[in-house]
């Protein structure tokens, strides 16, 4: 398929996040009524409604560099996600004034959340340091990414019904008020709410073919590493339904439900790791990501890792260790790009 000449692509980035903008706004409220609707909670909801539905650009646009067969691209783009993903959590931090959203947002949940990231994220690794081994034209360690997922889901919501560890609640925990329209005597019916989410999904992944042409098309343009426009660069366009949503969960006093979303976002990221896989059909995604992968990878793992123990810690100041570290590893991983590129 013909590469978008570099003006094109420039303009539809620029067009694509006003679509994704538009669009996270109202995948927001739709997803935090069916959430309380389907009993799933803020956290659980947040994962699996809210993590899987504003991942669409990003997932789309791995796929789109899959199947252009640009392993570095597919690749970068959600663990790119990922880590942009928490910096957002940092920057809502930051916005927050009333306190520390990580100590606000008591949720066992999203600890476990976090672990389950971590775990995923090793799996890649391994892959990288055994090329080759395949299954087809695919890595074998790729088809355990799914598997854990799954069982982490069980995780949580065995979690849910039987937790054996309770979060301390504080004055800074915001509790959840529901709007009682939202109970379903009136406003929209759950099966409108469904169509609505499944409708403002496809428009966004819609925008995420959109956005990985266009991504390729930079990258040709420019001469830069793929690896590099797909962990900074597109990334940071697909990846704002997630920031809309953080800002508007936040502003809506649902703190729970916004840092539920970014880490369940983030496992859901992890598993478009194995769909590039399978769509990149020139062998193991990891053989052919080359060296700017690793290098992500290994700076995302240490971002969660620091979100982790933030969520434990639940620091009281206005913003935490975990605030600072983020932006300071994000910012530091980029930099190892550009030095060891």
């Amino acid at each position: 398929m013909t590469t978008w000449p570099l003006g094109p692509s420039v303009f539809a980035l620029g067009a694509m996040a006003l679509v994704i903008v538009v669009a996270g706004v109202r995948l927001t409220r739709t997803a935090d009524i069916l959430a309380e609707r389907t009993g799933l909670g803020d956290a659980l909801g947040g994962a699996l409604l809210l993590g899987a539905v504003t991942s669409l650009p990003g997932n789309v646009t791995v796929l789109t560099g899959a199947l252009e067969g640009d392993a570095g691209f597919a690749l970068s783009n959600p663990v790119g996600g990922i880590a942009l993903q928490t910096v957002w959590l940092a920057i809502a931090d930051l916005l927050y004034r009333r306190g520390n959203i990580e100590r606000a947002a008591a949720s066992l949940q999203n600890v476990l959340q976090a672990v389950i990231l971590l775990a995923l994220l090793a799996i890649p690794v391994i892959g990288y340091a055994t090329p080759a081994l395949t299954l087809g034209w695919i890595h074998p360690l790729t088809v355990l990414i799914p598997v854990f997922y799954g069982y982490g889901l069980v995780l949580l919501r065995r979690m849910q019904r039987e937790p054996m560890w309770q979060p301390t609640r504080t004055a800074d925990t915001e509790e959840r008020q529901d709007d009682p329209a939202d109970e379903g005597g009136s406003g929209p019916t759950t099966r409108r709410l469904w169509a609505s989410l499944a409708v403002l999904g496809l428009g966004t992944g819609v925008a995420g073919w959109v956005v990985g042409r266009a991504g390729l098309g930079v990258v040709a343009g420019t001469g830069l590493d793929s690896g590099l426009v797909g962990f900074t660069l597109t990334t940071a366009i697909s990846s704002l339904p997630e920031l809309v949503v953080l800002l508007t969960a936040v502003r809506m006093g649902q703190l729970t439900l916004g840092v539920g979303n970014i880490i369940g976002g983030n496992v859901y990221d992890v598993l478009m790791i194995a769909i590039a896989d399978v769509a990149y059909l020139d062998g193991p995604l990891y053989r052919d990501a080359g060296p700017t992968s690793l290098v992500l990878l290994g700076g995302t793992m240490l971002m969660t890792a620091v979100l982790a123990g933030g969520l434990l810690m639940r620091d009281r100041k206005w913003i935490g260790f975990e605030g600072v570290s983020i932006f300071l590893i994000y910012g530091g991983t980029v930099a190892l790009l550009f030095v060891g590129g």
